[in-house]
Protein backbone atom coordinates (compact mmCIF):
# COMPACT_ATOMS: atom_id res chain seq x y z
CA UNK A 1 0.00 0.00 0.00
CA UNK A 2 1.51 3.25 -1.22
CA UNK A 3 1.25 6.43 1.32
CA UNK A 4 0.59 9.16 -0.12
CA UNK A 5 1.85 13.02 0.75
CA UNK A 6 0.20 16.12 1.09
CA UNK A 7 2.98 18.76 0.47
CA UNK A 8 1.24 22.22 2.44
CA UNK A 9 1.96 24.83 0.38
CA UNK A 10 2.78 28.21 2.04
CA UNK A 11 0.97 31.49 1.65
CA UNK A 12 0.61 32.48 -1.95
CA UNK A 13 3.29 36.22 -2.14
CA UNK A 14 -0.20 38.63 -2.87
CA UNK A 15 -1.18 37.34 0.74
CA UNK A 16 1.60 37.91 2.02
CA UNK A 17 1.94 41.79 0.50
CA UNK A 18 -1.35 41.71 1.43
CA UNK A 19 -0.68 41.13 5.09
CA UNK A 20 2.07 43.36 4.83
CA UNK A 21 0.35 46.23 3.90
CA UNK A 22 -2.99 45.78 5.79
CA UNK A 23 -0.51 45.43 8.46
CA UNK A 24 1.58 48.48 7.86
CA UNK A 25 -1.51 50.48 7.95
CA UNK A 26 -2.68 49.29 11.35
CA UNK A 27 0.79 50.45 12.22
CA UNK A 28 0.28 53.88 11.00
CA UNK A 29 -3.42 53.96 12.03
CA UNK A 30 -2.49 53.78 15.74
CA UNK A 31 0.47 56.27 15.04
CA UNK A 32 -1.61 58.81 14.56
CA UNK A 33 -4.00 57.85 17.25
CA UNK A 34 -1.06 57.95 19.31
CA UNK A 35 0.05 61.74 18.18
CA UNK A 36 -3.38 63.14 18.37
CA UNK A 37 -3.93 61.70 21.78
CA UNK A 38 -1.16 63.47 23.01
CA UNK A 39 -1.79 66.40 20.86
CA UNK A 40 -5.31 66.57 22.96
CA UNK A 41 -4.16 65.98 26.18
CA UNK A 42 -1.43 68.87 25.87
CA UNK A 43 -3.91 71.15 24.35
CA UNK A 44 -6.18 70.99 27.15
CA UNK A 45 -3.15 71.79 29.37
CA UNK A 46 -2.09 75.02 27.46
CA UNK A 47 -4.14 77.94 26.10
CA UNK A 48 -5.58 77.91 22.84
CA UNK A 49 -3.76 80.77 21.43
CA UNK A 50 -0.48 78.49 22.19
CA UNK A 51 -1.52 75.31 21.50
CA UNK A 52 -4.98 75.00 20.20
CA UNK A 53 -6.67 71.20 20.11
CA UNK A 54 -7.26 68.92 16.70
CA UNK A 55 -11.08 70.03 16.52
CA UNK A 56 -10.03 74.10 16.59
CA UNK A 57 -7.30 73.23 14.00
CA UNK A 58 -9.75 70.97 11.79
CA UNK A 59 -12.17 73.67 11.82
CA UNK A 60 -9.37 76.17 10.75
CA UNK A 61 -8.60 73.70 8.15
CA UNK A 62 -12.10 74.00 7.00
CA UNK A 63 -12.19 77.56 6.60
CA UNK A 64 -9.19 77.32 4.60
CA UNK A 65 -9.93 75.02 2.19
CA UNK A 66 -13.37 77.62 1.30
CA UNK A 67 -10.96 80.75 0.93
CA UNK A 68 -10.53 81.39 -2.05
CA UNK A 69 -6.75 81.83 -1.80
CA UNK A 70 -6.13 78.40 -0.45
CA UNK A 71 -4.96 76.61 -3.62
CA UNK A 72 -3.73 79.70 -5.14
CA UNK A 73 -1.00 79.71 -2.42
CA UNK A 74 -0.85 76.34 -2.48
CA UNK A 75 0.09 76.17 -5.85
CA UNK A 76 2.40 79.33 -5.68
CA UNK A 77 4.44 77.57 -3.28
CA UNK A 78 4.59 74.24 -5.05
CA UNK A 79 5.30 76.06 -8.01
CA UNK A 80 8.67 77.41 -6.60
CA UNK A 81 9.61 74.23 -4.68
CA UNK A 82 9.21 72.16 -8.58
CA UNK A 83 10.94 75.18 -10.19
CA UNK A 84 13.77 75.86 -7.88
CA UNK A 85 14.44 71.45 -7.42
CA UNK A 86 14.08 71.42 -11.29
CA UNK A 87 16.84 74.17 -12.03
CA UNK A 88 19.17 72.67 -8.80
CA UNK A 89 18.82 68.72 -10.54
CA UNK A 90 19.77 70.04 -14.34
CA UNK A 91 22.50 72.03 -12.55
CA UNK A 92 23.83 69.70 -10.21
CA UNK A 93 23.53 66.34 -11.68
CA UNK A 94 26.29 67.47 -14.60
CA UNK A 95 28.31 68.94 -12.55
CA UNK A 96 28.48 66.01 -10.02
CA UNK A 97 29.50 63.56 -13.05
CA UNK A 98 31.59 65.57 -14.30
CA UNK A 99 33.81 66.51 -11.05
CA UNK A 100 33.35 62.57 -10.46
CA UNK A 101 34.82 61.98 -14.13
CA UNK A 102 37.89 64.48 -13.27
CA UNK A 103 39.68 64.26 -10.34
CA UNK A 104 41.48 67.60 -11.23
CA UNK A 105 38.37 69.26 -11.54
CA UNK A 106 37.13 67.98 -8.34
CA UNK A 107 40.11 68.94 -6.70
CA UNK A 108 40.29 72.87 -8.48
CA UNK A 109 36.25 73.11 -7.20
CA UNK A 110 35.86 71.34 -3.62
CA UNK A 111 36.30 74.40 -2.12
CA UNK A 112 33.92 76.27 -3.39
CA UNK A 113 31.31 73.87 -2.90
CA UNK A 114 32.62 73.79 0.65
CA UNK A 115 31.79 77.57 0.63
CA UNK A 116 28.23 76.93 -1.19
CA UNK A 117 27.08 74.66 1.50
CA UNK A 118 28.39 77.00 4.52
CA UNK A 119 26.30 79.88 3.74
CA UNK A 120 23.12 78.95 5.13
CA UNK A 121 19.22 79.44 4.02
CA UNK A 122 18.48 82.29 5.24
CA UNK A 123 21.69 84.13 3.96
CA UNK A 124 20.55 83.23 0.34
CA UNK A 125 17.28 84.65 1.44
CA UNK A 126 18.59 88.09 2.06
CA UNK A 127 20.89 88.06 -0.72
CA UNK A 128 17.46 87.35 -2.58
CA UNK A 129 15.55 89.84 -1.58
CA UNK A 130 18.32 92.06 -2.49
CA UNK A 131 18.79 90.90 -6.11
CA UNK A 132 15.26 90.13 -6.71
CA UNK A 133 12.97 91.72 -4.48
CA UNK A 134 9.62 90.40 -3.56
CA UNK A 135 9.13 87.87 -6.64
CA UNK A 136 8.90 84.28 -7.47
CA UNK A 137 12.25 84.58 -8.14
CA UNK A 138 13.38 85.00 -4.98
CA UNK A 139 11.91 81.49 -3.87
CA UNK A 140 13.54 79.59 -6.48
CA UNK A 141 17.05 80.86 -6.03
CA UNK A 142 16.69 80.06 -2.24
CA UNK A 143 15.30 76.63 -3.23
CA UNK A 144 18.24 75.72 -5.81
CA UNK A 145 20.87 77.31 -3.84
CA UNK A 146 19.80 74.68 -1.26
CA UNK A 147 19.34 71.56 -3.24
CA UNK A 148 21.48 71.91 -5.99
CA UNK A 149 24.78 71.25 -3.69
CA UNK A 150 22.92 67.99 -2.06
CA UNK A 151 22.11 66.55 -5.60
CA UNK A 152 25.79 67.54 -6.98
CA UNK A 153 27.42 66.46 -3.76
CA UNK A 154 25.47 62.84 -4.05
CA UNK A 155 26.42 62.36 -8.22
CA UNK A 156 29.58 63.19 -7.04
CA UNK A 157 29.81 60.75 -4.98
CA UNK A 158 28.56 58.47 -7.15
CA UNK A 159 30.51 58.96 -10.51
CA UNK A 160 33.46 57.99 -8.14
CA UNK A 161 32.00 54.72 -7.70
CA UNK A 162 32.27 53.98 -11.32
CA UNK A 163 34.91 50.99 -11.93
CA UNK A 164 37.27 52.59 -14.55
CA UNK A 165 38.23 49.40 -15.34
CA UNK A 166 34.42 49.23 -17.29
CA UNK A 167 34.64 52.60 -19.28
CA UNK A 168 38.12 51.78 -20.30
CA UNK A 169 36.32 48.50 -21.56
CA UNK A 170 33.60 50.36 -23.29
CA UNK A 171 35.96 52.70 -24.77
CA UNK A 172 37.90 50.00 -26.41
CA UNK A 173 34.90 48.49 -27.97
CA UNK A 174 34.15 51.88 -29.39
CA UNK A 175 31.44 52.85 -27.45
CA UNK A 176 30.37 56.38 -28.37
CA UNK A 177 30.38 59.27 -25.16
CA UNK A 178 26.67 58.89 -24.96
CA UNK A 179 26.84 54.83 -24.74
CA UNK A 180 29.38 54.89 -22.05
CA UNK A 181 27.11 57.58 -19.75
CA UNK A 182 23.86 55.48 -20.62
CA UNK A 183 25.09 52.41 -19.72
CA UNK A 184 27.71 52.99 -17.31
CA UNK A 185 27.94 56.16 -15.18
CA UNK A 186 24.39 56.15 -15.68
CA UNK A 187 23.25 53.07 -13.67
CA UNK A 188 25.62 53.53 -11.03
CA UNK A 189 24.63 57.65 -10.67
CA UNK A 190 21.39 57.20 -10.49
CA UNK A 191 20.60 55.70 -7.37
CA UNK A 192 23.11 58.68 -5.62
CA UNK A 193 21.22 60.88 -7.66
CA UNK A 194 17.67 59.67 -6.55
CA UNK A 195 18.70 59.84 -2.94
CA UNK A 196 19.63 63.27 -3.54
CA UNK A 197 16.98 64.59 -4.99
CA UNK A 198 14.91 63.70 -2.58
CA UNK A 199 16.83 64.85 0.13
CA UNK A 200 17.13 68.00 -1.92
CA UNK A 201 13.37 68.30 -1.92
CA UNK A 202 12.39 68.21 1.22
CA UNK A 203 14.95 70.84 2.26
CA UNK A 204 13.44 72.44 -0.56
CA UNK A 205 10.01 72.58 1.19
CA UNK A 206 11.36 73.98 4.00
CA UNK A 207 13.82 77.11 3.12
CA UNK A 208 10.90 77.21 0.71
CA UNK A 209 8.51 78.20 3.59
CA UNK A 210 11.75 80.53 5.01
CA UNK A 211 11.96 82.47 1.75
CA UNK A 212 8.17 83.11 1.15
CA UNK A 213 8.17 84.67 4.86
CA UNK A 214 10.60 87.28 3.75
CA UNK A 215 10.74 87.84 -0.04
CA UNK A 216 6.49 86.81 -1.47
CA UNK A 217 3.07 88.14 -0.69
CA UNK A 218 1.73 85.01 -1.32
CA UNK A 219 2.48 81.17 -0.50
CA UNK A 220 2.05 78.89 2.45
CA UNK A 221 5.10 80.88 4.45
CA UNK A 222 3.27 84.27 3.36
CA UNK A 223 -0.06 82.95 5.10
CA UNK A 224 2.00 81.35 8.32
CA UNK A 225 3.65 84.34 8.83
CA UNK A 226 0.94 86.48 8.42
CA UNK A 227 -1.31 83.78 11.05
CA UNK A 228 1.53 84.73 13.03
CA UNK A 229 1.73 87.98 13.42
CA UNK A 230 -2.24 88.02 14.15
CA UNK A 231 -1.62 85.44 16.71
CA UNK A 232 -3.90 82.67 14.70
CA UNK A 233 -2.59 79.69 16.11
CA UNK A 234 -5.12 77.73 14.72
CA UNK A 235 -3.96 78.87 11.48
CA UNK A 236 -0.68 78.42 11.92
CA UNK A 237 -1.54 74.92 12.96
CA UNK A 238 -3.85 74.00 9.94
CA UNK A 239 -0.92 75.10 7.14
CA UNK A 240 1.75 72.77 9.60
CA UNK A 241 -1.08 70.04 8.61
CA UNK A 242 -1.64 71.33 4.79
CA UNK A 243 2.14 70.89 3.70
CA UNK A 244 2.59 68.18 6.34
CA UNK A 245 -0.73 66.33 4.01
CA UNK A 246 0.92 67.49 0.96
CA UNK A 247 4.33 66.02 1.36
CA UNK A 248 3.14 62.72 2.38
CA UNK A 249 1.02 62.51 -0.90
CA UNK A 250 4.13 63.66 -2.89
CA UNK A 251 6.53 60.93 -1.48
CA UNK A 252 3.82 58.17 -1.39
CA UNK A 253 1.98 59.28 -5.09
CA UNK A 254 5.09 60.31 -6.79
CA UNK A 255 8.84 59.48 -5.63
CA UNK A 256 7.87 55.84 -3.92
CA UNK A 257 6.12 54.73 -7.51
CA UNK A 258 9.43 56.47 -9.39
CA UNK A 259 11.79 54.77 -6.89
CA UNK A 260 9.82 51.41 -7.40
CA UNK A 261 10.32 52.13 -11.44
CA UNK A 262 13.86 53.05 -11.27
CA UNK A 263 14.98 50.28 -9.31
CA UNK A 264 12.75 47.43 -10.54
CA UNK A 265 15.91 45.72 -12.00
CA UNK A 266 17.24 45.36 -8.30
CA UNK A 267 14.32 42.85 -7.16
CA UNK A 268 14.86 40.96 -10.29
CA UNK A 269 18.67 40.58 -10.22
Amino acid sequence: MQSTTVRRQGPSMPALLSRSFVSLAAQRVVLVVLLLGVWWIAARRMPVFVMPGPERVAQALVKLLHSPSFFRDLGATLYRVLAGFALAAVVGAPLGVALGASPRAARFFEPLLAIVNTVSSAIWAVFAIIWFGISNATTIFVVFMTAMPLILTNVWQGALTVDAQHVELARSLRFSPAQIMRKIYLPTILPHFFAGARLAFGFGWRVSLVAETIGSSDGIGYRLRQAADLVQTDQVFAWTVTLVVLMLLLEAGVLKPIERRLFRWKRTA
